[in-house]
């Protein structure tokens, strides 16, 4: 199997996410990676998909979300074609006898403490999603609280827009 990133600009309207999301489901696709947003219009939404499946039934998907009447557009993300990066925040027990480590490592990494009391830190990355696992397993020799992370996000390099292949 064969990990995807896709984005699909739909119409801002209600329940287009839940009609885009059942696509994937009724063709029995895990979604591992979920990021929805308004775009520079209101009037669209960006939704970006990370999921694994085969390139026959990948295509396959992608022809039935053009039925869908609110999407106005797919395209599909490689590491070559695109830039992508997703949101990392990490609260960890603020530990006199691990403190150290745990700044030294964000460092490395170029983790920003965001948060800082007698009991926790917290800790934010902005980084490709191997990097961000990287230091999620690292963090895992101390303490963590909780984890929130966001799904990728990715824009094709260049001057080429998802826009600009409009399908209406």
């Amino acid at each position: 199997m064969k990990r995807y990133t896709v984005a699909v600009l739909v119409r801002n309207q209600f329940g287009v996410l839940n009609r885009v999301t059942s696509m994937f489901r009724r063709r029995q696709f895990n979604i591992s990676a979920l990021t929805v947003s308004e775009t520079e219009s209101a009037e669209l939404s960006r939704i970006t998909v990370i999921f694994d499946g085969e390139e026959i039934y990948k295509q396959q998907l992608v022809n039935q979300l053009y039925k869908l009447p609110d999407v106005c557009s797919i395209q599909e993300f490689t590491a070559d074609n695109s830039v992508s990066c997703e949101l990392l925040l990490i609260k960890m027990k603020n530990d006199p006898s691990t403190r150290e480590d745990i700044r030294a490592a964000a460092e490395a990494f170029g983790a920003v403490t965001v948060d800082y009391s007698k009991d926790s830190l917290m800790l934010r990355l902005t980084a490709d999603s191997g990097k961000i696992d990287d230091f999620i397993d690292l963090m895992r020799d101390y303490k963590i609280l909780e984890i929130c992370r966001t799904g990728s996000v990715s824009l094709e390099k260049g001057s080429t827009t998802i826009r600009q292949t409009i399908n209406l």
